[in-house]
């Protein structure tokens, strides 16, 4: 998500609980493994929520990042 999408008096105030973000990224891995499983058995239509979910999540994420100042952000 662009930072455009942010609004002006959220950029750079997110505060955000580290327990929270490995939840979702753990959350995203086992949606991506439900996925990818439907794909295979080909069950396709089924997965659709999960893509919704695994979206929400992602752009959630990128929208925390966008508000995050880059001073703040870590680089591993």
């Amino acid at each position: 998500m662009s930072v455009v999408f942010v609004p002006e008096r959220l950029r750079g105030k997110a505060e955000v609980n580290p327990e929270t973000l490995q939840r979702l990224l753990e959350e995203n891995d086992q949606l991506i493994r439900c996925i990818v499983e439907y794909q295979n058995k080909g069950r396709a239509t089924e997965c659709v929520q999960y893509q919704h979910i695994l979206h929400r999540n992602l752009i959630y994420l990128a929208t925390i990042a966008d508000a995050t100042p880059a001073s703040v952000q870590k680089t591993e």
